[in-house]
């Protein structure tokens, strides 16, 4: 990605952190932690925190490694997600579930969050520990209202704005935020908020791709969410305005044990048709209008700061 040019080096570090923090002298582990590096985003969350602490130019060495905690945390939400989910693939890959069981996939999720504990307590920064814990615990309770949701159809956009603030925005939130604490600590407020808004931008856009994206793009099949019965901010404004025989379609979508693709792309035009991609569309950019007044409240210049201003755009225009 270009916006992570100015931080491309101290990414570098990050791989070689990742690897430091979660080596075991079991072997099992190793070969999962070998899965789980090959199947790795884009370092998304860890440019943001190595760019926020470039800003003002007051970069430290603890960046690095606590830039690779966060991507463990990242990891770690994933692998347990997909447990949840028992989903077969991940990034084109198959997810740890899969290629062994939901138990292993859980005692997994754990073990990253441990050498995640470790690796904070070593460095002795409490600070970046009390932001991570808060970030952590939003996004287990996020996943438990999801879970404990009894009728998936009823969700809400403030039920929707609620779990995306818990599954994404709080740990992007976290990372800028820990990226200001060892750096220019005078703008950690505005740049948590910076993340949180841009995660929200993200989450929206992310889940708009589950309609009209590619697998290239999403790691995903197009269609899981749907095939996965979860309710997203198009589908929700689609309910919204939809009756009759189109809502009757919808629900009965939502009895299906197994749906075709024909199935899945019939819900996709009802959505489309309803105006709920549009709609989801313009949330996503209102997010990226939160996300830039933040940076503007900040008012510093210079490659990095660039390079967030670039990251409110590849957060949201991946889904056109």
């Amino acid at each position: 990605m270009p916006i992570q040019a100015p931080v491309e080096r101290r990414l570098d570090g990050v791989m070689a952190e990742l690897r430091r923090i979660i080596v075991s002298d079991f072997e099992m582990i190793d070969e999962v932690n070998d899965v789980l590096l090959r199947m790795r985003g884009k370092f998304f969350r860890p440019t943001l925190l190595l760019l926020v602490n470039e800003v003002g130019g007051t970069p430290h060495p603890d960046a690095v490694p606590l830039a690779a905690v966060v991507e463990l945390v990242h990891l770690a939400t994933l692998v347990h997600d997909d447990a949840v989910d028992h989903s077969v693939l991940r990034r084109g890959m198959p997810t740890v579930n899969h290629l062994w069981s939901h138990q292993v996939a859980v005692i997994t999720g754990d073990y990253l969050y441990s050498r995640s504990v470790m690796e904070l307590a070593r460095l002795g920064r409490l600070d970046a520990i009390r932001a991570l814990a808060r970030a952590s615990n939003e996004m287990s309770v996020g996943e438990l209202r999801q879970l404990t949701s009894h009728d998936a159809l009823d969700f809400t956009e403030e039920d929707y704005n609620r779990l995306i603030t818990s599954k994404t925005a709080s740990l992007m939130g976290a990372a800028c935020e820990i990226g200001a604490l060892v750096g220019a600590q005078q703008w950690r407020e505005p740049f948590r908020r910076f993340g949180e808004a841009l995660g929200m931008a993200f989450q929206v856009a992310d889940d708009l791709l589950d309609y009209e994206g590619s697998e290239a793009v999403t790691g995903k099949p197009v269609g899981h969410d749907l095939r996965e019965r979860k309710v997203t901010l198009p589908l929700v404004e689609a309910l919204r305005v939809v009756g009759g025989s189109e809502e009757d379609r919808i629900r009965n979508f939502f009895t299906l044990l197994d749906p075709t693709d024909d199935e899945i792309g019939e819900i996709v035009g009802i959505v489309r048709e309803a105006g709920g991609l549009e709609y989801a569309r313009e949330r996503a950019r209102h997010y990226a209008r939160q996300a830039e007044a933040a940076l503007d409240e900040i008012g510093a210049e210079g490659a990095a700061m660039d390079a967030l201003r670039a990251s409110i755009d590849y957060a949201v225009e991946r889904s056109r």
